[in-house]
């Protein structure tokens, strides 16, 4: 094979990769997936777009390799083709924060200056858990938690916050996490918590990001 042949050949499976990921509706579906298996009625649902529309993207990111599928019955679950999808995405947000300001003046419209994070490496989020200095809450869908959570979390759906968070252990700081550093639902868990006089706060990061740096997940 000619170095000319490789090259066009190698670069051009690569550009597909990218290609598959040029879409907000596509990203989502990576972060989404990035949590659990979900089939393609539930996608639609949680994306806001048909069923239809959502088995198109769920395509074109299956042919570029980014996610696999499997039949269950009449019903078509689709996951991450690896972890490293999920790192990928995490990769393609650091350097869109970095290089695009609109990325910054956007998150900072919606989350303000991010002084309720919490930025930890894993190994000591887990000490600190362990020894009893904080509690972790996952804040989201019940399932999500099932298939994979932070060691030591205690699942609180955000739709169930204002009727389990007033039971969270009063005498520790509770830190929330959620699908990922753009999930509104732990910053919404910690503005009621917060409301309540409780002293809350939100990781930096969610269950994919702390699995990528290493981090145990418990199922």
């Amino acid at each position: 094979m000619e170095a000319r042949t490789f090259k066009d050949g190698v670069y051009g499976r690569l550009a597909a990769v990218a290609a598959a990921m040029g879409s907000p509706k596509r990203i989502e579906l990576i972060e989404l997936l990035a949590q659990a298996e979900r089939t393609v009625e539930w996608l639609a649902q949680a994306t806001g777009m048909s069923v239809a529309n959502t088995s198109r993207h769920l395509q074109v990111l299956r042919a570029a390799h980014l996610v696999t599928s499997r039949r269950e019955g009449s019903f078509a679950h689709y996951r991450l083709a690896g972890p490293d999808v999920a790192v990928l995405l995490d990769t393609v947000r650091r350097v869109a924060e970095a290089q695009d300001a609109e990325v910054e003046r956007l998150v900072r419209s919606y989350f303000g200056d991010r002084s309720e994070l919490d930025a930890v490496e894993p190994a000591d989020l887990v000490e600190r858990v362990r020894n009893g200095e904080v509690v972790l809450v996952d804040v989201r869908p019940a399932e999500e938690f099932a298939a994979g959570h932070l060691p030591g979390a205690i699942s609180v759906p955000v739709d169930r916050i204002a009727e389990l968070g007033p039971d969270l252990p009063a005498d520790r700081p509770v830190l929330a996490y959620c699908r990922g550093p753009y999930c509104v639902f732990a910053h919404g868990a910690v503005g009621w918590l917060r409301e309540a006089g409780r002293d809350a706060r939100r990781l930096s990061i969610g269950l994919p990001e702390w699995r990528a740096a290493g981090g145990e997940v418990e199922a």
